[in-house]
C-alpha cells in the first residue's frame, strides 16, 4: 500500500480509495439501476440476477471514476475544488489508479454481459466509452460537453431496466429522461459557482464562455421546463400514479423558480440555492415515485410483448384496482 503512504495525514486509506472511485456519484449510479430494475422486475427483486446487476454496475462506475481521475490528473491539479483528489495530491500513483481503473472497468463490462444480459452490458459499454472517450475530451473543446455528458449519466436506470426485462422499454427510456433532463440545471449552478476553477483548468464549461451568463441562465430554465414535462411521464405509461404527478408538478415548480431566479440574479448566492434544490429535487422525486408505484404498470408491462394482448392487460389492470 505504499501508492498510499501519506494516506493517514489526509485521511485513511479507505477514504482515499472512496475518493477515487467518487464514492457519492457510485451510489447515485447504483441506486437509479436500483430504480430501473425495480420498475422493470417482473418477479420481485431479490433474486441474484438484481443483486449481479448492482454489483457489476458499481465496479464499472467505479472504474470510470478512477480512469476519469487519470486522464484528468493534470488539470485537477490545477484547480482548487480538485486539487485534493488523490492522483494530484499524490496519495495514489497515476500508474495504479490506471490499472484498478481497467481492471474494474473490464470486470464490470463482462459481468454485465456474461452473468446479467448482453443488451445491459452493450448500455454499460456505452455508458464507459461515452463518458471516457467522447464526454471526457470534448471538456475541452466544446461547451457541447453537458449535454453529452449527461447522457451516460442518463444511462443507468435504462440499464437496470434491460437487466430485469432484456428488451428497452418505455418505461426504461422515461426514467432516463428524468435523469437527463435534471442534470442540465444542477451542473449549470455547480459550473457558474465553479467558472473561474474551471477556466484555470482548461475546461469549455457554459459559465466560462458564457461571462455574462445569459446563455448559462437560459439553458439552465429551459432544461427544468424540459424535466417537469417529462417527470409526468411514468404517469402517462402508468407506472405510478395521482400522488406521484401531484409531487412532481410541486418539486417541478419549486425547482424552475430557483432557475428563474439563478437566470435573473447570476450570483453566487442563487447558483449554490440552485444546486441545493437540484440535489433534494432528486431522491424526493425518486422515493415518491418508488413509493406510488401502480399494478397497472406492471401488468401492462408483462403483456405488452404478447401479441393482441393490450385488451387482456386493461382488463386485468382494472382488476388489480378492485
Amino acid at each position: 500500500m505504499q501508492d498510499v503512504a501519506a494516506a493517514p495525514a489526509n485521511g485513511s486509506v479507505a477514504a482515499v480509495w472512496s475518493e477515487l472511485f467518487k464514492a457519492r456519484l457510485t451510489a447515485l449510479v447504483v441506486l437509479t439501476t436500483t430504480l430501473g430494475f425495480y420498475f422493470g422486475a417482473r418477479e420481485g427483486m431479490g433474486g441474484l440476477l438484481f443483486w449481479e446487476t448492482l454489483v457489476a454496475t458499481a465496479m464499472l462506475a467505479s472504474g470510470a471514476a478512477a480512469l476519469n481521475q487519470y486522464i484528468e490528473r493534470d488539470a485537477d491539479a490545477l484547480m482548487t475544488r480538485t486539487r485534493t483528489r488523490p492522483l494530484p495530491s499524490g496519495r495514489i500513483a497515476p500508474g495504479t489508479a490506471l490499472q484498478v481503473g481497467v481492471a474494474l472497468s473490464i470486470i464490470g463490462m463482462l459481468w454485465l454481459t456474461f452473468r446479467v444480459n448482453p443488451l445491459t452490458g452493450l448500455l454499460g459499454t456505452l455508458t464507459l466509452g461515452s463518458y471516457l472517450f467522447v464526454y471526457t475530451p470534448l471538456k475541452r473543446i466544446t461547451t457541447l460537453n453537458t449535454l453529452v455528458g449527461a447522457v451516460p449519466g442518463a444511462l443507468p436506470p435504462l440499464m437496470g431496466w434491460t437487466a430485469a426485462t432484456g428488451e428497452l422499454g418505455a418505461g426504461g427510456w422515461a426514467l432516463f429522461t428524468i435523469l437527463f433532463f435534471w442534470q442540465l440545471p444542477h451542473f449549470m449552478a455547480i459550473a457558474w459557482m465553479y467558472r473561474d476553477d474551471y477556466a484555470r483548468g482548461g475546461f469549455r464549461m457554459l459559465p466560462v464562455v458564457d461571462p455574462g451568463g445569459r446563455r448559462t441562465g437560459v439553458t439552465a430554465v429551459r432544461h427544468t421546463v424540459a424535466l417537469m414535462a417529462f417527470s409526468l411521464a411514468p404517469v402517462a405509461l402508468g407506472l405510478s400514479g395521482r400522488w406521484y404527478a401531484g409531487v412532481a408538478l410541486v418539486l417541478g415548480v419549486a425547482f424552475l423558480a430557483c432557475a428563474v431566479v439563478f437566470a435573473a440574479r447570476l450570483t453566487r448566492e442563487s447558483a449554490r440555492r440552485l444546486f441545493l434544490v437540484s440535489i433534494v429535487y432528486l431522491p424526493v422525486l425518486l422515493s415518491v415515485l418508488v413509493a406510488d408505484r401502480t399494478p397497472m404498470g406492471t401488468v401492462q408491462r408483462v403483456l405488452a410483448s404478447r401479441p393482441g394482448a393490450a385488451a387482456t392487460a386493461t382488463q386485468q389492470a382494472e382488476a388489480l384496482r378492485q
